[in-house]
């Protein structure tokens, strides 16, 4: 049967799922809603939630797309717009242009179970709606695009301004503004570095402690240490975190509260600067909020303080809106895929819907990897038959011995090396390269 693959999305995830189909040899069509690839490290895309001091928070060495290193001159942790060529000389390199349609907008995604066949509905620029039939789709459109805004209590009577991160793009906007910036994640702890220079105060609102790791130890990106063989969860953190505390201290100095979680058992924050501007007093951290009132914010300490602006820095939630929800078996915060790929639907992939410390763009191409070789023609029906039980039976415990936390911000969280090590294991299994477990 000739096969035709939709792949929705052009930014590192869409890349890879095209790249690994050219590699088996199949047909696919992109759609991409920009007028060029790179997704949301291009600031100018209409839905980029990238800003201006944007950079990588893990290093070049561990992010990278193995066939395609950035080049030696490529700073350790490079902005977004090193990333933009990066993305545009990939896109280049393999030629994945050419089956793009850009400048559109996938509305709608149907299965229909009678023919096994795919719908896909998108819309033109010029407002047209068009439709084709696909043997398969990967949604490819990634996870940083539907902002999480929370609501508070009193919120309509703020006198200031309330913005979300995934709007934000220039520092200037703080200038001589009181700020009070909610949620201390890295997004929020990049903002609040950029703020201090401009803003007449700034506040971080939070309500659990963090984890925070420099980017450099002993003179080389913190990611690149110690990867070798993994270490045993209660070991790595053991170790990690003696060594961290030599580095920053105890982030409690600074205002934080204690961590309610150990090491790595949710995203650690890669950023010391925000601990230096603490330090100095260029900023402080502020409790949960309790209610708005005027310009007044009011705290669940018992404290208050007035402010100009409101900076959501509260994340993003997952965003599939052309998808029935049903056929990606979604559960709560987010779909229960077999390894956060695979739908029970025939036929539906995501690439891309992982959450990984250290996982990189390398991750996503093994992602896409085994989406290819399952489709691929040439692959042993016999053994995706026992691949799709896999699929549909237990799930396997991808969390490499950390107790992550329960939040909807974890919900597709994996540790790297229980991950690649399945994935890989699958691919080969798939391919026959191994016997099958």
């Amino acid at each position: 049967m000739n096969q035709n693959v939709a792949i929705i999305g052009a930014g590192p995830s869409g890349l890879a799922a095209a790249r690994s189909l050219d590699k088996h040899g199949i047909t696919w069509t992109g759609f991409e809603l920009a007028d060029d690839v790179g997704g949301l490290w291009d600031i100018t895309h209409p839905r980029s939630t990238v800003y201006q001091s944007a950079h990588l928070i893990s290093s070049k060495t561990t992010t990278q797309f193995a066939e395609f290193p950035m080049a030696d001159d490529v700073a350790d942790y490079p902005s977004h717009r090193e990333l933009r060529r990066y993305f545009h000389a990939y896109a280049d390199r393999f030629d994945l242009r050419r089956r793009i349609r850009f400048g559109t907008e996938v509305t709608a995604v149907t299965h229909d179970p009678a023919t096994g066949a795919w719908t896909v509905t998108w819309t033109t620029r010029d407002g047209e709606s068009h439709r084709e039939q696909f043997t398969a789709v990967i949604a490819a459109n990634g996870t940083l695009s539907a902002p999480n805004i929370p609501a508070f209590a009193g919120q309509e009577t703020f006198t200031g301004q309330i913005l979300h991160t995934s709007v934000y793009k220039d520092p200037r906007i703080f200038t001589d503004q009181r700020v009070l910036i909610v949620g201390a994640g890295n997004s929020g702890c990049d903002i609040a570095v950029d703020a201090v220079h401009h803003a007449a105060s700034v506040d971080l609102s939070v309500r659990r402690g963090y984890h925070f790791v420099p980017k450099y130890l002993f003179g080389k990106p913190a990611d690149t240490l110690n990867n070798g063989k993994p270490l045993p969860a209660r070991i790595k953190q053991a170790i990690d975190s003696r060594v961290l505390k030599a580095f920053t201290g105890d982030p409690a100095r600074f205002g934080f509260p204690k961590p309610d979680h150990k090491l790595y058992e949710s995203h650690p924050i890669v950023n010391s600067l925000i601990l230096h501007h603490l330090g100095h007093g260029d900023a402080r951290v502020v409790a949960d909020i309790e209610r708005f009132d005027g310009e007044t914010v009011r705290f669940k300490d018992g404290t208050s303080a007035a402010y100009d602006m409101v900076v959501l820095a509260t994340g993003y939630r997952l965003h599939y809106p052309f998808l029935d929800k049903a056929l990606l078996n979604w559960t709560g915060a987010a779909p229960d895929l077999y390894l956060n790929i695979v739908a029970p639907t025939p036929g539906l992939f995501v690439v891309g819907m992982i959450e990984a410390s250290g996982i990189g763009w390398q991750g996503r191409a093994e992602q896409a990897e085994l989406v290819a070789t399952y489709l691929d023609p040439h692959t042993d029906p016999a053994r995706r038959e026992q691949f799709d039980r896999r699929a549909a039976g237990p799930r396997p415990d991808l969390s490499g011995g950390y107790r992550y936390l329960g939040l909807d911000r974890m919900a597709y969280y994996v540790n790297k090396d229980a991950y690649r090590t399945t994935v890989r294991s699958e691919i080969a299994a798939l391919a026959g390269l191994e016997s099958n477990r």
